[in-house]
C-alpha cells in the first residue's frame, strides 16, 4: 500500500452517499474534489463510491493508494498536488455488477453521478451504466427506500432529460415490474448539469512529476487547470450537498450555461482537434497559437454569439477566458484525444449552431469550415476514433458527403448546410 500523505480530515467513518459511475480523469479533477471540500467542511455524508465501468487500472491504482490520489492544478503558478480523499470505496462494473446495484440500492446513497463516454449511454449491456441504475433503483423500490438523485455530469445537451430517457428504456428493456416503473417516473430525479475544466489524458510524464512533488510514487495522479465550473439544475429527490458552499452554482435552468459551453468552448475544441491535427499541431495550445486557426475560431465564435442569452452568459469575457485557458502551454491538451468520438460530439456542437443560425435566415461559414475539418480528418487522419468509424469513413471519402454524413450520425439537416460543409471541404486526393 502505497501512502500518499493526507491530512485534511479523518477518512474513517465517511459514508459513501455518492456512487459514481466512470472513474475516469475528469470525474477526479472535478466532482471528487468537490465532494472533498464537502467532507471537509464537516459534512462526513458525501464520500464517494468510484466505478470504472470497464479498465481495472484506475481501480487497481488508487485502491493500492487506498483511494488518494494528487490532482496538479496547471497555471502561471506553480502549484504542488493536492491530495483527494473523498473516494472511500472501489468497483469495476463489469466483473461487480451486482456489487454496483447493491451500493445504489444502500440506504446511505442519496445520488448517482455519471462521467461515462456519450455512447455509454447507449449501451444496453447488462453490465451497462444503465442498466445497472435501472436495476438498482428497482431494487431501492422493492426495499421500500426512498429516491435518490441521478445526475449526469457529461457533456451532452439537456443531459438530465437524456438520462432519465435511458435509464427508463434500460428498465424497460429489463422488464422491471409497473409499479417500479412509476416510481422511477415519478419519485427519481435527474437534474441538468453543465460542468467545464480542461482535464487531459494522464501520461507517464505527468505521473513522474506528481510523484517527485509527494516524494511518493501516483499512480493514479491527474492534472488539469485553475478554472472550473459546475452548473447544477437544483431538483434533488433525497439529501444534497451544500453544494454552493463550495462554488458550485445552483440554478432553476441549465440551458443558457450548457448553451455557451457547447457553442464556444467544445466547439473551438473541435474545430482546433481536427484542423490542428490536420496542421502537424499535437496541442491545443499549439493550435491556437496559430494566427489563421486562432481567426477560425474567432469567426466561429462570432457565429456561435447570435444564439446564445447574453443575459446570462457575458460572452466577450467568456471567450477572453477560453483564449487564456487554450493558450495555457503548462497543460498540454493532445487535439487527437479531442478528436474522437466525432460523431457523437460534432451534431451538439457544431451542427446544432449551424441549424439554429439557419432557421433565423443566416449563413455559418465559419461552422461549416469546422465541420468539414472533420470529415477531412475521417478521409484522412489514421489514428482517429469513433465507434462508428470504418462507415464514417467510406462516406466521408464520397463525393459530396455530408447530407450522407450527418443522416449517419442521426441528425438529417437541410439540404443547404450539407451543401455549405461539402463546398468547404479540399478536393478528394486522387492517386
Amino acid at each position: 500500500m502505497r501512502h500518499l500523505p493526507f491530512d485534511r480530515y479523518a477518512r474513517d467513518g465517511v459514508a459513501c452517499g455518492v456512487v459514481h459511475l466512470g472513474l475516469g480523469a475528469f470525474h477526479r479533477a472535478h466532482q471528487a474534489p468537490v465532494f472533498d471540500d464537502v467532507i471537509a467542511a464537516g459534512d462526513r455524508r458525501w464520500g464517494v463510491l468510484g466505478v470504472a465501468m470497464r479498465s481495472p487500472d484506475v481501480v487497481a491504482a488508487l485502491a493500492d493508494q487506498d483511494g488518494l490520489y494528487g490532482l496538479t492544478v496547471r497555471g502561471a503558478t506553480p502549484t504542488p498536488p493536492r491530495v483527494v480523499g473523498a473516494i472511500r470505496g472501489l468497483r469495476i462494473a463489469a466483473r461487480e455488477r451486482q456489487a454496483v446495484i447493491d451500493a445504489i440500492a444502500a440506504p446511505a446513497t442519496q445520488l448517482v453521478t455519471l462521467t461515462i463516454t456519450e455512447k455509454g449511454y447507449l449501451d444496453t449491456a447488462p453490465t451497462g451504466a444503465m442498466a445497472i441504475v435501472a436495476a438498482a433503483l428497482a431494487a431501492r423500490h422493492a426495499a421500500g427506500l426512498g429516491p435518490i438523485t441521478i445526475m449526469s455530469c457529461d457533456n451532452r445537451t439537456a443531459n438530465g432529460p437524456f438520462t432519465r430517457a435511458a435509464v427508463l428504456a434500460a428498465a424497460r428493456a429489463a422488464g422491471i415490474d409497473a409499479s417500479a416503473l412509476r416510481w422511477i417516473e415519478e419519485a427519481v430525479t435527474f437534474p441538468s448539469t453543465m460542468v467545464d475544466r480542461i482535464t487531459p489524458a494522464t501520461t507517464p510524464a505527468m505521473i513522474a512529476q506528481s510523484s517527485a512533488a509527494l516524494s511518493v510514487h501516483d499512480a493514479a495522479a491527474v492534472w488539469t487547470e485553475p478554472f472550473w465550473q459546475w452548473v447544477v439544475e437544483d431538483r434533488f429527490a433525497a439529501a444534497r450537498p451544500d453544494f454552493e458552499a463550495v462554488g458550485v452554482t445552483m440554478v432553476d435552468d441549465v440551458a443558457p450555461w450548457e448553451d455557451a459551453k457547447l457553442r464556444l468552448l467544445n466547439a473551438a475544441h473541435s474545430a482546433l482537434a481536427y484542423r490542428g491535427v490536420l496542421g502537424g499541431f499535437e496541442f491545443v495550445h499549439q493550435a491556437i497559437a496559430d494566427p489563421a486557426l486562432r481567426a477560425r475560431v474567432d469567426a466561429m465564435w462570432d457565429e456561435a454569439a447570435a444564439t446564445l442569452d447574453a443575459t446570462v452568459v457575458d460572452v466577450p469575457a467568456y471567450r477572453a477566458a477560453l483564449i487564456e485557458r487554450f493558450s495555457n502551454a503548462t497543460l498540454p491538451h493532445a487535439l487527437i484525444q479531442i478528436a474522437a468520438d466525432g460523431s457523437q460530439k460534432v451534431p451538439p456542437r457544431l451542427l446544432a449552431t449551424m441549424a439554429e443560425r439557419h432557421r433565423h435566415g443566416l449563413d455559418s461559414p465559419a461552422l461549416a469550415w469546422a465541420v468539414a475539418g472533420w470529415v477531412t480528418a475521417l478521409r484522412e487522419v489514421a489514428a482517429l476514433k469513433d465507434p462508428i468509424l470504418p462507415e464514417l469513413r467510406a462516406v466521408a471519402r464520397g463525393s459530396d458527403p455530408a447530407a450522407a454524413l450527418f443522416g449517419s450520425i442521426g441528425m438529417p439537416c437541410d439540404p443547404v448546410i450539407a451543401a455549405a460543409v461539402d463546398a468547404a471541404l479540399p478536393p478528394i486526393a486522387t492517386e
